[in-house]
């Protein structure tokens, strides 16, 4: 059946139907089954991701369907539901949901719940907060995921960890650097923990098991920085190099940083800073890397050679890349650039008091984080190019009392790393706020500065420095100057949390059990509650030190 858009909310007693912009509204008359007349009216309305979905029914007055009259019934010889429309159109109405309205609709009926789970908005739901998952090596089913799941079940899977790091957790510690660990990376997707720091060797532990799996050669270099992928580690220390490794196809831990018994040309060296290598990181097709030389290069994948270079105006000492941009720190200022075209897109001047240490970037919209000396953390709204320097912050955070070495960000938790041994978790679903674009899917809530919540969760007690953080899946690594790398676990948090209100429901159940049960029994003048008789004979009234009247003798023998 065709559907004029341009008679959008007109109606006729042949096609009582209706499609509108703000919310698709779809009325439908069932008409002649079986040779019956059986009619209902019902409205469905699928809102924005703003509003509320669900469905309104009408009720029919029999009255009311007997004053129709039967011709008008009669005339109607079809059925029509919102799964007649076309399948544009249906897919055009799913994408305005947002992942509360697709679940609600899921629950619907069984045709519903097919078009729900294997819409593509799952999908986009997906990478917009946590970027693309990486895949494993070997080649990749086109439009599936890496482990064959659906994009429905990883999406339900990653939101049902996110909620876990206000639960219980447990903390290893996992030993063998000899002096300060500088930097850390976690690859949850392959349950490995990368290290390094001054004693210059790079380690590899297990995620799960907090086990040391290898370990390189001595560079004779602090190491700084590592990021790694499923196919690519990368480190930089303060020798201006970038070690690679490949990943090893077939091999139990993807990489072989020792060197031991393995292709030589899965490890090789990029050249090209001209002063340490502070910072680094990955995507699909580029390496990143900024130094002390006051640039950040950027480095193509597949040729291994340094197709862009952009000037600051003080030493790099992080960055972040997002889509076809990369923000970077230099000094005091925080920059965004243009790969495409070479330009610096946005500059922001004195972001804080003294050095902006760390930065960090969402998979949502143009926002920025920034960590600095001053021991505040402050949110950027980049989305928009700008030639103002003095771009003011959304919002700031003053969790510690020393400077923010590090920040981690994955939806929908900002962690960050301080010299005063303490980390800080930040929530930010309150400020990231759903748009019904299909440009721009989120953006910063508008509010007062002022009123910003306090972070919702401090972990502390380290007595020492803080210099490195990540955060992946129900894990949060840190690295600090005792030498030693802590691994917070929250994979058992929900659990935990479901056994103990278990627990406390039933403890409520037996205590009312047994509440009624009393109640019924001094009803029934079978038993009196003693308890009762003596509180009321002996009220304390608040004073403890009263001592109850003991009405029973007390032989001699136990007098003497």
């Amino acid at each position: 059946m065709d559907f004029d858009c341009n008679k959008a909310g007109e109606s006729s007693a042949k096609h009582c139907s209706s499609i509108c912009n703000e919310g698709t509204l779809i009325q439908a008359n069932t008409l002649i089954h079986c040779g019956k007349a059986k009619k209902w009216n019902s409205l469905n309305k699928f809102n924005n991701p703003e509003s509320s979905h669900g469905s309104l029914p009408r009720v029919n007055d029999p009255k009311e369907d007997g004053e129709t009259g039967n011709d008008a019934t009669a005339s109607e010889c079809s059925v029509m539901c919102f799964t007649d429309l076309p399948s544009a159109l249906v897919c055009e109405v799913l994408a305005r949901l947002d992942p509360k309205g697709l679940g609600v609709v899921s629950c619907v009926s069984t045709v519903l719940q097919t078009l729900a789970t294997d819409h593509q908005g799952w999908k986009k739901f997906y990478c917009e907060r946590w970027g693309l998952p990486n895949a494993p090596i070997g080649p990749l089913v086109p439009g599936g995921t890496p482990d064959g799941r659906s994009w429905k079940a990883l999406f339900v899977d990653r939101e049902f960890q996110s909620r876990s790091f206000m639960g219980r957790f447990s903390v290893d510690v996992l030993r063998g650097h000899n002096e300060d660990v500088r930097t850390v990376y976690l690859l949850a997707s392959a349950n490995l923990i990368f290290t390094g720091g001054h004693d210059s060797v790079v380690r590899m532990w297990n995620m799960e098991e907090g086990l040391l799996i290898d370990e390189s050669r001595p560079f004779g270099c602090t190491i700084r920085a590592i990021a790694a992928d499923s196919r690519l580690l990368v480190t930089g220390g303060s020798k201006a190099f970038i070690q690679c490794w490949r990943a090893i196809e077939g091999a139990s831990h993807l990489f072989h940083i020792s060197g031991n018994g393995t292709n030589q040309n899965s490890e090789f060296r990029l050249w090209g800073h001209e002063g340490p290598v502070t910072c680094l990181s990955l995507d699909s097709t580029r390496i990143y890397s900024g130094s002390w030389d006051m640039t950040v290069r950027v480095w193509d994948r597949a040729e291994m050679k340094c197709v862009q270079k952009f000037m600051h105006a003080d030493w790099v000492l992080a960055l972040a890349p997002h889509g076809n941009t990369v923000a970077s720190t230099a000094g005091r200022d925080a920059y965004v650039w243009d790969i495409g075209s070479g330009e610096l897109t946005t500059i922001i001047s004195n972001a804080h008091v003294g050095n902006a240490y760390s930065v960090a970037r969402t998979h949502l919209a143009g926002v920025l984080f920034t960590g600095g000396e001053d021991g505040a953390i402050r949110l950027f709204d980049v989305s928009e190019i700008s030639d103002d320097e003095n771009i003011k912050p959304a919002a700031t955070w003053l969790p510690h009392s020393g400077p923010v070495h590090s920040l981690a960000f994955e939806y929908p938790w900002l962690v960050s790393a301080s010299s005063d041994g303490r980390i800080a978790l930040i929530d930010l679903r309150k400020i990231l706020t759903p748009l019904n674009s299909s440009k721009r899917r989120f953006r910063v809530k508008p509010f007062d500065p002022s009123t910003v919540e306090p972070p919702q969760r401090m972990l502390h007690g380290f007595g020492c420095y803080l210099f490195s953080i990540g955060i992946g899946a129900d894990r949060i690594i840190c690295g600090g100057e005792d030498g030693s790398v802590r691994v917070w676990n929250f994979s058992e948090a929900l659990e935990i949390e479901k056994k103990a209100q278990a627990l406390r429901s039933l403890r409520q159940e037996n205590r009312m059990r047994r509440r009624k049960a009393q109640v019924e029994m001094n009803a029934n003048g079978r038993r009196v509650d003693h308890c009762s008789v003596a509180m009321k004979r002996n009220p304390l009234k608040g004073d403890k030190s009263v001592t109850w009247q003991i009405k029973r003798p007390i032989s001699d023998k136990v007098k003497s």
